[in-house]
């Protein structure tokens, strides 16, 4: 039976340096929860604390606690500690997890199947439409899409899976829940702490600094059943998430891309390490349907298709490639007018086809 603490004692346990879950476990297995809290140094010392551990049991920083409860309390977020029921399994088994986790939104979606999906902050906008393709039809099959809240693909995803359904996303940050890193996510931010979660094992008033991130990036991989790596370059924090996900036991997936981009590199290293190479939702869907309840089947081959059916300038189309296509190459291949070619392409970025990028045009898979 795991033990019964309250906030106020998780807040006070969160301050103690370098105290791991299983070192705690291994603590009140033999000296129950009252005890450890009114321990004397001697019985601390006893039970192996260090000095700086010792200290932080019997001068707490009490100001930083009860401005938390109040802050805890004014807010409305939740202290999820380590042994409380909808603190994940999944994350407690993990290599040093955290003692608790603050959390913003609806913190029961913390012990739904989950699924992370990460990569490049300077994505493509092929990459982006990826993100939000893969976490849309991942969303819709019951999984709740989990990714950082960074710019770039970690966006596109929570955008995805808002899309698909309103409960359908958690974003782990690196800051304390009463700051947004980025700020320009101020709005997205606020969607998902409204549908779905934002989680953090920072204290409230802790900005974003760069030993945060992988800290972030392990929760990341540790809620999740598995993990998506959409465009990375080498070296990323999303080959550092991929990392944890492989040494958690939880399986990676990575979209491969051109051999020429760096933005795809990260990827391309991680199929080479062993990581499984997906080209649509259904190459997931088939490897996790025992997370889920009912799973429906997805034909890799029938959006696409249903897709390209119907649409205008096929000829132009036909000419687009999914890398950047200059318009020069447009009208060389098209033998087509500038301003004709530049009419279509107009009509094409309206129907969501194809997208302006620097250099030319490319062609999108549409959802």
């Amino acid at each position: 039976m795991l033990p019964q603490l309250s906030v106020a004692q998780y807040l006070l346990l969160a301050g103690v340096p370098r105290l791991s879950l299983a070192r705690l476990q291994e603590v009140l297995v033999h000296t129950g929860t009252e005890a450890l809290f009114t321990a004397s140094e001697s019985q601390l010392r006893g039970w192996q604390f260090n000095s700086q551990q010792i200290s932080a049991f019997l001068k707490p920083n009490q100001d930083r606690i009860d401005n938390t409860l109040s802050w805890l309390a004014e807010s409305g977020c939740q202290v999820i500690g380590c042994f409380d029921a909808l603190y994940p399994e999944c994350l407690r088994n993990i290599q040093r997890p955290p003692l608790l986790l603050f959390v913003r939104g609806n913190a029961a979606l913390l012990k739904q199947p989950q699924l992370a999906i990460v990569g490049s902050r300077h994505a493509s906008v092929v990459a982006l439409r990826h993100s939000q393709m893969f976490a849309q039809q991942l969303a819709v099959q019951g999984f709740t899409i989990t990714s950082g809240l960074a710019l770039g693909i970690d966006a596109a995803a929570h955008q995805g899976a808002l899309q698909a359904r309103a409960d359908a996303t958690i974003a782990v940050v690196a800051t304390g829940l009463d700051r947004v890193y980025p700020k320009r996510h101020q709005q997205l931010a606020h969607q998902i702490a409204e549908q779905g979660a934002i989680v953090s094992e920072f204290w409230p008033g802790t900005a974003a600094k760069a030993n945060h991130f992988p800290r972030r990036n392990r929760i990341i991989s540790g809620l999740s059943k598995a993990v998506l790596v959409v465009q990375a370059g080498l070296p990323s924090g999303s080959l550092l998430t991929a990392n944890y996900a492989a040494e958690q036991g939880r399986d990676v997936y990575a979209v491969p891309g051109s051999i020429d981009d760096p933005l795809h590199a990260g990827c391309h290293y991680l199929i080479q390490q062993g990581a499984k190479l997906v080209t649509s939702a259904a190459d997931i869907i088939e490897e996790l349907e025992g997370f889920i309840e009912t799973p429906i089947p997805l034909s890799p081959g029938m959006e696409q298709n249903m897709q390209e059916q119907n649409l205008p300038y096929r000829q132009l189309l036909d000419n687009v490639a999914y890398e950047t296509t200059s318009i020069d190459d447009l009208v060389l291949s098209t033998q087509q007018p500038v301003d004709a070619v530049l009419a279509q392409l107009t009509e094409l970025e309206i129907l969501g086809v194809v997208a302006v990028v620097p250099g030319g045009y490319v062609k999108l898979r549409r959802n």
